[in-house]
């Protein structure tokens, strides 16, 4: 097995707490690894796990697992979990893994899931929703469709993002969050393939060429995913085909290293807005 041979990996280091007397990495912390690799395999298919879970009205439990060794982890190695969907079956779905040292297999695996009524835990047919995303993904397929318009076509989906994130998650009050200026703006909203919206932004009309960009959210799960770099990518171009020369916006401290990894520069002095710590930044087109 080689990492090329996986679409998904997932890189690691080898912790101090993880290694035993030998020296090595205690065995039974590769099946935590392949656990941990399972957990990113299903955001990086665009799903919030509990709230995809819910949609499709069960959940996946472990059936079976099977761990085979062929060389060590030793403490301070990067590491990658690599998985990949083996089999659908009716109710069950089966993933290879491995952990790989640069292109050494130190261990492989296979893990067998069964989704199943949560309340009962008795089988039920793979949705098929899930297994299109499963098969899309392995085939190369994108995880995540944006789409772009008005408030009329994208407001619900949104809001409903926003909500989570600027309302509940940071406990910005709602009469806060929503301005008259939502009706006016460009939307793009990102949808994964349950039609689940996970994250949005808006982009408000130019004055003087300026435009600027806004109320960017992105589901906790899929954060540092790279979809919040395709929202500020898909208005960045809208803006620049309506032929506007800046592009400006009030990022929040925490995320002010992400806007400045896509071009943006600091704009004059930190300040408050809601209780948040901001920062104006811009971008010339």
């Amino acid at each position: 097995m080689k990492p090329q041979d996986f679409r998904f990996s997932h890189r690691l280091r080898v912790r101090w707490s993880e290694v035993d007397m030998q020296k090595i990495v205690f065995n039974a912390h590769y099946l935590a690894y392949f656990d941990l690799g399972v957990s990113e395999y299903w955001r990086t298919l665009g799903l919030p796990y509990e709230d995809a879970m819910a949609q499709l009205g069960g959940e996946l439990y472990l059936k079976k697992t099977t761990l085979e060794f062929n060389a060590s982890a030793r403490m301070d190695d990067q590491l990658d979990v690599a998985l990949a969907c083996q089999r659908l079956g009716n109710s069950s779905m089966t993933l290879r893994a491995a952990v790989l040292r640069a292109e050494q297999p130190l261990a492989v695996g296979e893990l067998v899931y069964v989704f199943a009524d949560p309340a009962t835990q008795r089988p039920r047919p793979l949705p098929q929703a899930l297994r299109a995303l499963i098969e899309g993904f392995e085939a190369g397929q994108p995880v995540l469709e944006l789409r772009t318009g008005g408030w009329a076509e994208l407001g619900p989906d949104a809001q409903r993002v926003r909500t989570a994130v600027f309302v509940e998650e940071q406990g910005i009050a709602r009469e806060d969050e929503w301005d008259a200026a939502d009706a006016d703006c460009l939307h793009v909203v990102a949808y994964n393939r349950l039609g689940q919206p996970v994250a949005t932004a808006r982009l408000l009309p130019a004055q003087a060429g300026v435009a600027k960009l806004g109320r960017m959210a992105v589901h906790r799960v899929l954060r540092g995913t790279g979809v919040g770099r395709n929202l500020v990518s898909a208005l960045t171009q809208a803006a620049q085909a309506r032929g506007d020369h800046c592009l400006r916006l009030s990022a929040q401290r925490s995320a002010q290293g992400f806007y400045r990894r896509l071009g943006f520069e600091t704009v004059g002095q930190p300040y408050d807005e809601v209780g948040i710590a901001h920062i104006e930044m811009q971008r010339r087109l």
